[in-house]
């Protein structure tokens, strides 16, 4: 639209207003002498030039819509429809654009010239064509204070003193451009072409009045933040400060939050970890009780009330011993208000408000969170239950069997099973069964870790042993009595029993003796001076407070174990995601000295995808490559245990498919029935097998083995072998061995190659497929 500046509906208006009591008539009398001697007033101001010219009449003839008693109350100014030129303000629209200072752009927030242009079109089709376009919308200004808190306010328009009318440029609009149009909000080029630029005239001025909404608006910011939260999990700490600052117009105001654990009666920081918790003080967990004091903690457990700190420093030269009062002193906090969440009568947390700032905050601002408390607790409670849900998510992927590749026919079932009971019939959860799968087994096993767990064993106690003997001959030197000697005596023979031939009881032995006839004896001796005292402490320090045994050549064994077990699982589970892409299978790890996985695979185990055996070739390819890269992750890190350790790996292979069951009263799946059950018998006893005719185990460090029965596993193994080995993943030599005779178990052989180490793989894929074999095997 054209715009211009008129006045001639408020001329207009007071032509035609009846004579009444109390109309100034001489202000009336003197607004139309103004129209008389200025009819460009009338038909419109184009220039913002002009608006300086004619300023004092403009001043006149706007006079009565500006009190000079609400001049310090009111923000009003008259304007341009979304324009920020003020015609005429009062003064406290002055103040405030004066303190928010020259840079302040007075825009109207989230509004752009597009919508502008359609808001436009929109007024012109109402007024004009009377057409039902409801385009009201609340419009809002952001502007800061004087302590550069930014506020918000809300624009309300009075257009009763405007004038549209077309021009020559202006189209004629028809039933179905309107329909066209109202089917056409986000298409501004529509509304362009039925209204093109300056085809209509805009005459008159519009009264915009502000209204400081500053907390209405902080409130739905922080209602839109909290459902931000629960969907992407967690909080952005920034604006949260930002919406409470804005809330209380405190711009040195901090949030904080701290979790509330009932079944411990502890504080501890869980939910919301990117915002601090001032209470605990860079602690993790404290007793409620002990972190608080004894007012705050009635006012918040026991009233379920808010409790206030308007000056930390006042109230510790009170009360010099409390704890809570010199906490936030010692974080630099000199105001705080706590608010207990509470939900059901039970506390779940403890929202914190703090400022540097004394009486920033105090018991009458504080009323302002009763307004967003609703808010908080129902996000809270979402918050507890999402944690909730996510540590049972973890218990089942941890502590059960139940895999992801057959989770659906957990839930068929028990579906099944729930429509039975809520329909009032007799039902069973049936059992669950996986009928012609073909099994996969590996394992990377520890070496040797029988014969390294009794060697740790052995040096723990001989060295508590060493430490006891030194203790008796320092108390000996000083005062030789015999029951020394016999002691030591004692001693002796143990040592030497241990270093002989560790027998099974020895252990239990030697701990009897330690807590019938040292430690009393040792309590006795440090209560009869301090040397004494300071040689049975020196003892105590090197001893495990829970065994009461010396755990040291036993913990590095220990962590090098768990360390091990941890780096083939991280790889073993890593891999696995990329294996399932390939064709879904069920899988499960185990993780003993060293770590053994099950793999089966077949069409009853997947809902949609047909079953070929190219899939199980496929994944017995890749189960090759994984424990290549195991050994070699492995190979890699092993120099970095406390104690030296080897690994052995070895696959087996199971010819014929077989049947899966879950067990319910072991809550793990097994293998069904007496023939399936001699894949069981094998795996847990062919890694302790030796060649046939030889000492020599089958399993050995540096080589992977495949155990198998059958002529064509092995001739199928081989082309996976020498594939593998054209890769430089494994060495050129292949031993063919026979196997012992296992019980029940005869006729068993194994391919066993060395595995090639590296430092890094120049291989550019992560693993072959089958049709990468195929392939190589034609060129």
């Amino acid at each position: 639209m054209k715009i211009r500046v008129g006045f001639k509906k408020v001329f207009d208006a007071y032509k035609n207003l009846e004579p009444q009591a109390g109309l100034d008539k001489q202000q009336a009398a003197e607004i139309l002498e103004i129209e008389k001697k200025y009819p460009k007033l009338s038909s419109g101001l184009k220039k913002c030039s002009e608006l300086t010219e004619y300023e004092k009449q403009i001043d006149v003839v706007l006079k009565p819509f500006f009190s000079p008693l609400l001049t310090h109350n009111e923000i009003k100014f008259a304007t341009i429809p979304f324009q920020n030129i003020a015609i005429k303000c009062t003064q406290r629209y002055r103040n405030l654009i004066q303190t928010a200072g020259e840079q302040l752009s007075l825009e109207i927030v989230n509004f752009n010239e597009d919508q502008f242009y359609i808001m436009g079109c929109s007024i012109i089709l109402h007024s004009y064509y009377g057409v039902n376009v409801d385009f009201k919308r609340s419009y809002y200004y952001n502007i800061p204070d004087e302590n550069g808190m930014v506020k918000n306010y809300r624009v309300l328009y009075n257009a009763d003193f405007v004038d549209i009318q077309k021009t020559d440029k202006a189209k004629e609009i028809t039933e179905e451009d309107i329909n066209e149009l109202l089917e056409s909000y986000e298409n501004v080029s529509v509304w362009k072409e039925k209204f093109p630029p300056e085809s209509w005239t805009f005459n008159g001025f519009v009264i915009a009045s502000l209204t400081d909404v500053t907390l209405n608006v902080s409130i739905s910011d922080f209602k839109s933040n909290l459902l931000r939260l629960e969907k992407n999990g967690g909080f952005e700490n920034t604006e949260f400060s930002r919406i409470f600052r804005s809330i209380f117009q405190l711009k040195d105001l901090m949030i904080g939050f701290t979790d509330y654990h009932d079944e411990t009666e502890t504080f501890e920081r869980t939910l919301f970890k990117e915002i601090p918790s001032f209470i605990l003080n860079n602690k993790k967990t404290q007793r409620s009780k002990d972190a608080l004091c004894s007012a705050s903690y009635y006012k918040l457990f026991k009233q379920q009330e808010f409790y206030c700190i308007t000056d930390a420093k006042r109230y510790h030269k009170l009360y010099p011993d409390n704890l809570l009062y010199k906490k936030m002193l010692d974080q630099g906090m000199r105001s705080a208000i706590f608010a207990s969440i509470v939900h059901d009568n039970k506390i779940l947390g403890v929202l914190e408000l703090v400022s540097p700032n004394a009486n920033d905050l105090n018991t009458i601002n504080a009323n302002k969170l009763r307004d967003i408390m609703p808010f908080l607790i129902d996000s809270v409670v979402r918050s507890k239950e999402n944690l909730e849900n996510e540590l049972e998510l973890i218990i089942q992927e941890e502590c059960t069997a139940i895999h992801s590749s057959v989770h659906w026919k957990f839930r068929q079932e028990a579906k099944r099973y729930l429509n039975g009971i809520n329909e009032g019939n007799a039902t069973f959860f049936r059992e669950i069964v996986f009928q012609d799968v073909y099994p996969l087994y590996g394992q990377t096993d520890i070496k040797g870790s029988s014969e390294a767990r009794n060697e740790a064993t052995k040096q723990d106690l001989l060295l508590q042993l060493s430490y006891i003997d030194e203790l008796l001959q320092k108390l000996s030197n000083q005062n030789p009595l015999p029951i020394f000697q016999q002691m030591k005596f004692k001693i002796d023979t143990f040592s030497h029993e241990i270093t002989d031939n560790l027998q099974v009881d020895t252990e239990r032995k030697i701990m009897d003796f330690i807590t019938s006839e040292i430690i009393p004896f040792f309590n006795h001796i440090k209560q009869r001076n301090t040397t004494h005292k300071k040689w049975v402490d020196e003892y105590n320090q090197l001893i495990d407070i829970n065994t009461g045994l010396v755990y040291k050549f036993r913990k590095d064994y220990d962590e090098s174990v768990m360390q091990t077990n941890k780096r083939l699982a991280a790889v073993l589970d890593r891999k696995q995601h990329s294996a399932q892409q390939m064709y879904p299978h069920y899988f499960e790890r185990f993780n003993t000295d060293g770590v053994e996985h099950n793999m089966y695979i077949g069409e009853s185990i997947t809902k949609q995808r047909s079953f070929n055996k190219l899939y199980l070739k496929n994944l017995r390819l890749w189960q090759l490559q994984l424990i290549c890269e195991m050994e070699n992750s492995f190979h890699n890190f092993k120099d970095t245990l406390p104690v030296a350790l080897d690994v052995a790996s070895m696959i087996l292979v199971f010819n014929s498919s077989l049947s899966l069951r879950f067990r319910m009263d072991e809550k793990r799946f097994d293998v069904d029935g007496t023939y399936n059950a001699r894949y069981e018998v094998v795996k847990k006893r062919v890694d302790k097998a030796h060649i046939k005719g030889t000492e020599e185990r089958i399993t050995q460090p540096g080589k992977i083995v495949v155990v198998y029965s059958q002529k064509e596993d092995e001739e199928e193994y081989l082309q996976y072998i020498n594939f593998l080995q054209h890769q430089k993943m494994l060495d050129e030599e292949v031993e063919l061995l026979d196997l012992e005779d296992l019980q029940g178990v005869t006729g068993l052989k194994a391919l066993r190659v060395k595995v090639l180490y590296s430092k890094k793989t120049d291989n550019k894929k992560e693993y072959y497929t089958y049709e990468d074999l195929i392939s190589e095997l034609k060129d």
